[in-house]
């Protein structure tokens, strides 16, 4: 199997590529093809932002193409539902049969099919472009793809008026940053390369997280609140920062809406209530607002770094619109290093309806399943509310029985006899274990692609870098292919990988230099709120949102307890957080066999003390359960748990656990308070020595 330690010849060449996973990183790769053979990945030096580096995962690329297990030609379903038994068939074969069973399901309601994906890969062509095209001919239903970002995503828009925010770049520059929600080592390699420069030069910095990460190891202070308080603690800064007059009064006064209702609720939040609900001392939230404060008089620039941990819980749309609004209050935008990031992705000119073509639904309006709830929605009967129950699922780029909620609901949907499930994948996953067909897809190094990103202000493209392994087709070919089978013949359904590529931002961006660099970086101003102009119907920092106060919500964000609130049950005492192992990113990676080993075996961090009342010693077997299910696995005793807090580290496939479970056997179907995103941190559980 080739692999990254084999020597290439002198007749090796590189190719140009970009990472397609799930990461804020977005790096620009370097891929060394020996005799057509992918020898190397590495990251691109020419890419300011990669500069050469990439992460454990993606640096070992090669293994994940070339894997032994890998599907490489279409599969069948001969045995039950879940079985994992098929056989092979030709590609003309499957698509025949595909056709003939959607044109009939079709016939009777389109919205009875859906698709479901999500960030397998991120590109915009392998995504939604020739997929969308096919779903919106055919009339299926529409998903409300939330599973990982739209919580933040709707309190940054309502906040800030977009996913915009500090260039990442300049966080080497900042005098105090605070890491808030993230694990930034493991999941925003680059990002820290930044963070580890302000260090350097004298930066202060503070992981806010419940989990002592291996980021928080590495900062000169770590703040463990409960799972699920970020609001509280945001609002109790403020409260801070309103008493003491850290403020700066000019920025509020010409850049801000709401200033005056924002006040008032914030100064209801003393250190001593903010402390009692996010189990916390005072000391630390005094010492936090002081430090934040600070650059009032100094004028050092200070910046926050958001990640996705913090919105999944119920408050977590709210959570990051407070977070958010900090920035405004000491003037800290006027700063190029100063202000606060989550996303970067509005940034980007997307060409979206020209990629997707919406147009092709010919005024048909489809109803839209959210894929955070898909346990619940695969067992939905018909009615006139919901409408059609699912016939058929197509599931590309994602996992679902890995990686949705309340697992146990989810395996029981895609179990029913009666639904025609289609997946392309790389591999039989614990959801290409129910599939009546399995079609194999190309991976990154093996097709055209074009990406943005939700960490930097870069455009990336991909170019192939071998030809497809096997059998194996791009998305976009599969579903150009099946389009062909129903009798689609719209022009759109021939445009080429390529031309997709030069669609997905027009002249927005050029080309050739894409395809000459393999990246192009984005004109983006360096402070762009220093004088205001956010992208909201103001024009500014909204502290109040006349958009959600239309739509009968608080026009002003508040801490919003979690559904399953922390000391609310006595049954099950123990707040659960899901955080990423390491060495995965999601689902992705687990059968790496390299990485694996890396990882070890599913695994609950647990407080020792949590452990002692419970009698469990460290790497016992322990049942981890709650009245959704149990899972079992591993106990790993340390203190990056805090007391009456175990991490349930993901994403495992199933099928790898000690019960045939991972940790979202356990996650609820309930979603968040803005962007109807799941609530996978939102959730309490026991535990007992198995």
């Amino acid at each position: 199997m080739p692999h990254s330690s084999r020597q290439p010849s002198e007749q090796a060449i590189q190719i140009k590529g970009a990472c397609p996973h799930d990461c804020p990183d977005t790096c620009s790769l370097l891929t060394t093809v020996d005799n057509g053979v992918a020898v190397k990945v590495q990251g691109n030096p020419a890419h300011p932002h990669t500069d050469g580096v990439l992460c454990t995962k993606v640096s070992r690329y090669t293994e994940r193409t070339y894997h032994p297990e890998r599907v490489l030609q279409p599969m069948k379903r001969v045995g039950p539902k879940g079985s994992g038994q098929f056989v092979p068939v030709s590609w003309d074969a499957a698509l025949s049969d595909i056709a003939s069973r959607l044109k009939a399901i079709a016939a009777r309601d389109p919205q009875a099919v859906l698709p479901y994906s999500y960030a397998g890969t991120m590109g915009l062509v392998q995504g939604e472009s020739m997929a969308g095209r096919f779903f919106n001919k055919l009339g299926a239903s529409l998903l409300d793809r939330t599973i990982c970002a739209s919580a933040g995503g709707a309190g940054l828009v309502h906040t800030l008026g977009g996913k915009v925010g500090t260039r990442v770049a300049f966080f080497a520059e900042s005098k105090l940053i605070l890491i808030w929600g993230s694990n930034s080592i493991a999941s925003n390699l680059h990002f820290w390369r930044y963070a580890n420069q302000a260090k350097r030069d004298g930066a202060k910095i503070i992981c806010i997280d419940p989990r002592k990460s291996e980021t928080a190891d590495k900062c000169h202070e770590h703040i463990a609140l409960l799972p699920g308080t970020d609001g509280a603690l945001a609002l109790s800064i403020m409260q801070q920062l309103i008493v003491h007059d850290w403020l700066d009064h000019d920025y509020l006064a010409n850049y801000t809406l709401g200033w005056e209702q924002l006040r008032e609720r914030a100064l209801q939040w003393p250190p001593e209530r903010a402390a009692a609900v996010c189990g916390i001392t005072v000391a630390q939230i005094e010492s936090l607002a002081r430090d934040y404060g600070a650059s009032v008089k100094t004028g050092a620039p200070v910046a926050i770094r958001m990640n996705y941990g913090l919105q999944r819980v119920h408050g977590g749309g709210n959570a990051v619109r407070l977070i958010a609004m900090l920035p405004a209050l000491i003037g800290a935008w006027r700063h190029r290093a100063g202000g606060v990031l989550l996303s970067s992705s509005s940034a980007f000119p997307v060409q979206r309806a020209k990629l997707e073509r919406p147009d092709l639904r010919a005024g048909r309006s489809p109803r839209t399943i959210n894929m955070s709830t898909i346990g619940d929605d695969l067992l939905h009967p018909a009615s006139a509310e919901f409408g059609p129950a699912i016939e058929a699922l197509i599931v590309y780029n994602s996992n679902p029985v890995a990686i949705a909620p309340d697992s146990a609901k989810v395996v029981q949907g895609f179990a029913r006899e009666d639904l025609f499930t289609v997946v392309l994948e790389h591999f039989q996953t614990d959801t290409a274990d129910y599939a009546d067909y399995i079609l194999p897809a190309t991976t990154q190094l093996e097709h055209w692609d074009v990406h943005s990103s939700y960490g930097h202000t870069d455009v990336l493209l991909n170019r192939p870098a071998i030809a497809p392994v096997g059998q194996a087709r791009p998305n976009t070919q599969i579903f150009r292919e099946l389009a062909a089978h129903m009798g689609f013949t719209d022009a759109c359904f021939a445009d080429t990988d390529e031309a997709l590529c030069r669609q997905a931002y027009g002249d927005a961006v050029d080309f050739d230099t894409l395809l000459d660099k393999g990246f192009v970086t984005l004109d983006t101003p360096e402070a762009p709120f220093a004088q205001g102009r956010f992208p909201t119907p103001s024009g500014k920092c909204e502290f109040f949102s006349q958009r959600l106060a239309d739509r009968g919500l608080d026009g002003l964000p508040d801490h919003v307890p979690n559904h399953e609130a922390p000391g609310s049950s006595a049954a099950y005492p123990l707040a659960m957080i899901s955080p990423p192992a390491r060495n995965f990113l999601n689902s992705s990676f687990v059968n790496v066999q390299s990485l694996r080993d890396t990882e070890g075996e599913p695994r609950l961090e647990m407080h020792p003390q949590d452990a002692a009342t419970r009698q469990i010693q460290d790497g016992d077997t322990v049942r981890v359960f709650n009245a959704r299910g149990e899972h079992r696995c591993r106990v790993s005793l340390n203190h990056r748990a805090r007391p009456g807090v175990v991490h349930g580290l993901g994403v495992w496939w199933r099928k790898f656990g000690l019960n045939g479970t991972n940790v979202n056997q356990l996650t609820s179907q309930a979603l968040t308070d803005l962007g109807n995103a799941p609530t996978f941190y939102d959730c309490l559980v026991d535990v007992q020595a198995a």
